[in-house]
């Protein structure tokens, strides 16, 4: 996986694309399966996580803890994003040093 990669959830609208991505291979789910690329046509049959209650939101940037793996969405949709069992959450803004 490398930055600018777009991927897609098999069970909803949701669509990323990679901002930042980590050295080697990692498993990037939606609503519990993993994210396929957006040429790929999705597994049929296959529903959201019952448990998994999270919606992305357009344009805002999905990171892990560490900072490690960027997402950046284009098409908002239900369920969560995760890297394996970490769960990504809105990324911050950093906030502007005051001006006195």
């Amino acid at each position: 996986m490398k930055p600018g990669t777009r991927l897609r959830s098999q069970v909803g609208p949701t669509e990323v694309v990679v901002v930042r991505a980590p050295s080697g291979n990692v498993e990037i789910t939606c609503g519990g399966y993993q994210m396929i690329p957006v040429a790929q046509a999705p597994q049929q049959g296959i529903t959201i996580d019952a448990s998994d209650t999270g919606q992305t939101q357009l344009g805002k940037r999905y990171s892990d803890p560490d900072g490690t793996i960027e997402l950046l969405i284009t098409k908002p949709g239900p369920g969560s994003l995760a890297v394996g069992s970490v769960a990504l959450a809105i990324k911050q803004a950093k906030p502007l040093p005051a001006s006195d």
